[in-house]
C-alpha cells in the first residue's frame, strides 16, 4: 500500500470514528488486520461466551481462530444437522460477545446490513451483551443511499456466490433485482443509526480491504 493511501485511510478512519462516537458506538481505527485482531481480543474478556455471524472478514483477520482457542464459543458449524444448527443460532442471541462485519457503512457513521435468515442482524439489534463489528474501509460509502446500494449490488451478489445453486437474480446476474425469491439472502435490510445502549456496539475500522 502506498504511503499516500495509508494517510488517506488514517484520515478517513479517524473521521468515521468521530462520526460513530456521536451515534453512541464505541469506535476504533486500526491500520491493519493485525492491529484489529489485537484490539478485538483486548475488548473480549477470556470468560465471555462468543459467537458470530457469517463473515469473510472475521476469517481474514484471524479473529475466529483466536477466539476458538481462547474463549468458550457457540459455533453453528459444529452442528450435526439443520435442527441443531438452528438451535445454536438461537443460543448465540444470548451470548456475551457477538462478532460480525457490516455490509456497508455510510460516511456519517450508519451501519447497513442485509441478511437472509436474520440471525446476524437480530444479534446486532438486541441480545448479546456486546457486539463487535470489524470492517475494512472498502465497506465505506459516501451516503446512506450509497451504502444501501453497496450492500445490495456489491456485497449481496458476491455473498450469493458463496452458496452454490441459489435461485436468485443476484446469483445469476451479479446485481440486485429486488427479488421475491424464496431463498433471498436479503430478506432483512437493517440500518443501524446509533447504538441506543451507549457502547454496546463496538466498531473496529481497518485500513485494509477486507471481505466484500
Amino acid at each position: 500500500m502506498q504511503q499516500a493511501e495509508k494517510l488517506r485511510n488514517e484520515a478517513l478512519g479517524q473521521t468515521l470514528v468521530q462520526n460513530m462516537q456521536r451515534r453512541g458506538f464505541d469506535a476504533y481505527y486500526c491500520a491493519d488486520k493485525e492491529a484489529a485482531l489485537a484490539k478485538v481480543l483486548e475488548l473480549i474478556p477470556e470468560t465471555d461466551v462468543v459467537s458470530w455471524g457469517g463473515s469473510v472478514t472475521l476469517a481474514e483477520t484471524g479473529v475466529l481462530d483466536a477466539v476458538k482457542s481462547r474463549n468458550p464459543v457457540i459455533d453453528r458449524d459444529t452442528a450435526a444437522n439443520a435442527e441443531e444448527k438452528g438451535e445454536l443460532m438461537r443460543k448465540a442471541l444470548l451470548c456475551d460477545t457477538y462478532l460480525m462485519s457490516s455490509n456497508a457503512i455510510s460516511a456519517d457513521g450508519q451501519l447497513v446490513n442485509i441478511d437472509g435468515n436474520g440471525n446476524r442482524v437480530a444479534a446486532l439489534i438486541f441480545g448479546p451483551k456486546q457486539v463487535i463489528v470489524i470492517a475494512g474501509l472498502n465497506k465505506v460509502a459516501g451516503s446512506l443511499d450509497a451504502a444501501m446500494d453497496r450492500a445490495r449490488n456489491v456485497a449481496a451478489p458476491i455473498n450469493a456466490q458463496r452458496f452454490a445453486g441459489l435461485a436468485t437474480p443476484c446469483y445469476k446476474l451479479g446485481r440486485c433485482a429486488d427479488c421475491q425469491a424464496a431463498d433471498s439472502i436479503c430478506a432483512q435490510i437493517v440500518i443501524t443509526r446509533r447504538s441506543r445502549t451507549q457502547g454496546r456496539i463496538k466498531v473496529i475500522l481497518v485500513g485494509e480491504h477486507l471481505g466484500f
